[in-house]
């Protein structure tokens, strides 16, 4: 069993970023809602998050320290920092200007959580509030120019070490925090940074014997990544006791459904292909709410899984490929923050599928996923997918759906795919997409008025689907997409590109 670090979450939009650096370490972490703290025997370290609230609030959120002090070494971030001070005695204290951006740390106290690092260094700050003294037993270790960059308790004050930074080590701007992370886990709590691609394979095998014994599991493939590799691994697992399905709902990408089959071939995963797109667009005919609109997909899906097990008894489970950045995105998993939105996959299973839910991925981040498919042996040309949407075009269709307007993304999806990969491009960016948006505009084709549909344009580069950026694709390939899909797609006059990154916006529309 892994060596696991917690990260308890008080809200923070970082919150992610400090389990992918702990990760690219490979260290195993969790992220739990602050107030749902749990010992585990392999427990090693606990991380205390930042967060958008002051700790002088009367709403503050607030922990039990002794869950924690005196139990594991303990780590505070911002947030963390301040509370630990806050409730050990310290002082924090309104600042009088909110402290954000660069600052220059300067270490006054050699300490193992510094090794290798500068005796300056710059560092990210995000905080309202100051840490203007330590509790007692406590040292600081460094400092800025205004402030108290990092304390520690002194040997022989707790069983276990404290040690708290006022500033961000996950992010980037904070140029050697990936070190000080490292120097934490490694030199002050002896964390074992062993969780590799094939520890995660070895291990996730073993889980999933113990877990299904001799009992048959139905999976639904997408032909994407996540779909691809949980069922690989169900399949590493028990062999052909694990039944696949591959569904054509109407809202895959043109011609994919038949696509995917083939490329299933060779795998040994025991799959049937399912033409289910009637029943899917005579449900969504006429909807427009996103929520409402992933709700029938979902219910949809569910309703012919249970029909397709009718014909295999001796099923008992049904395995998912949900990963991390669907559990983050759909449960409040980190503290206060609110629900971004429903994944279909995500939630449990309806009573009436009498199916239990297997889900080996739930824990990994996209590119982890990939990390385990190449482990795995599953072929480039599945694995370097870009990520599509379980919904499909059901959520890239903005609005009201109808197949009309499902066929022309299709059109203008297969146009911006086929030129991407024909330009080099496919394999240099993480996701892309047409998005249909409701909107139509006037325009003139042939000396003729037009008013038609405007399609906008997604590409994006990520590492985890956490946080992306837009991709900088040149013009002149843009202008190519869009003079195809508006010459050959009837029915879309206007092509726009979307340049939001994430956050603010999500990948996705809706």
């Amino acid at each position: 069993m892994n060596d696991l670090v917690i990260i308890l979450d008080f809200g923070s939009q970082y919150t992610q970023l400090i389990a992918r650096r702990l990760r690219e370490l490979n260290v195993y972490c969790e992220i739990y809602p602050y107030n749902k703290f749990q010992e585990t025997p392999n427990l090693k370290a606990v991380v205390l998050s930042g967060s958008p609230f002051s700790v002088l609030d009367d709403n503050a959120l607030d922990i039990d320290l002794s869950q924690i002090v005196n139990k594991y070494p303990v780590l505070g971030v911002c947030y963390g920092a301040q509370l630990l001070s806050h409730k050990l005695g310290g002082t924090v204290l309104k600042s009088e200007k909110r402290e954000y951006g660069k600052a220059t740390m300067t270490i006054i106290h050699q300490d193992r959580i510094f090794k290798d690092v500068d005796d300056s260094t710059q560092v990210w700050m995000s905080h309202g509030d100051s840490i203007t003294k330590v509790p007692e037993g406590f040292e600081v270790i460094a400092k800025t120019s205004d402030i108290v960059a990092a304390y520690r308790s002194s040997d022989g004050t707790f069983d276990y070490p404290i040690y708290c930074l006022q500033f961000h080590p996950e992010v980037t701007h904070s140029l050697q925090g990936k070190d000080i992370l490292y120097n934490f886990v490694h030199n002050v709590a002896g964390v074992n940074c062993s969780w590799t691609p094939a520890s995660m394979v070895q291990e996730t095998v073993a889980k999933l014997k113990a877990q299904l014994g001799n009992d048959h599991v139905m999976m639904g493939l997408s032909g994407g990544v996540d779909s691809t590799v949980a069922a690989t691994l169900i399949h590493r697992a028990i062999g052909d006791r694990l039944h696949c399905v591959f569904m054509d709902n109407g809202l895959l990408r043109k011609d994919e459904f038949e696509e995917v089959l083939v490329s299933y071939e060779g795998m040994g995963l025991n799959i049937k292909g399912v033409r289910a797109a009637d029943r899917f667009l005579d449900q969504l005919e006429g909807v427009s709410d996103p929520e409402a609109k992933r709700k029938i997909i979902g219910r949809m899906f569910i309703e012919i899984f249970e029909d397709e097990s009718h014909a295999l008894p001796e099923v008992k489970w049904l395995g998912q490929g949900t990963i991390y950045p669907d559990v983050i995105e759909s449960v409040s998993v980190h503290g206060p923050s609110v629900t971004i939105k429903s994944h279909h996959n995500v939630g449990g299973l309806p009573d009436i599928l009498k199916l239990q839910l297997v889900e080996p991925l739930r824990m990994l981040f996209k590119d982890e996923v990939r990390k385990v498919g190449a482990e795995l042996g599953v072929p480039p040309h599945l694995l370097n997918r870009h990520p599509f949407p379980g919904p499909g075009l059901g959520i890239r269709v903005l609005g009201e759906i109808t197949r009309e307007k499902v066929s022309l993304c299709q059109e203008a999806d297969k146009i911006y795919t086929d030129n991407l990969k024909k330009s080099g491009w496919y394999d240099k960016v993480w996701q892309a997409g047409a998005i249909l948006l409701p909107v139509q505009s006037v325009g003139v084709m042939g000396d003729e008025r037009t008013y038609e549909y405007t399609v906008a344009l997604r590409c994006v580069n990520s590492i985890d689907g956490m946080t992306a950026e837009w991709s900088h694709l040149p013009y002149e390939l843009l202008a190519t997409i869009s003079s195809e899909i508006i010459n050959q797609v009837k029915g879309i006059n206007r092509v726009v590109y979307d340049i939001s990154t994430k956050p603010p916006a999500t990948i996705e529309w809706e």
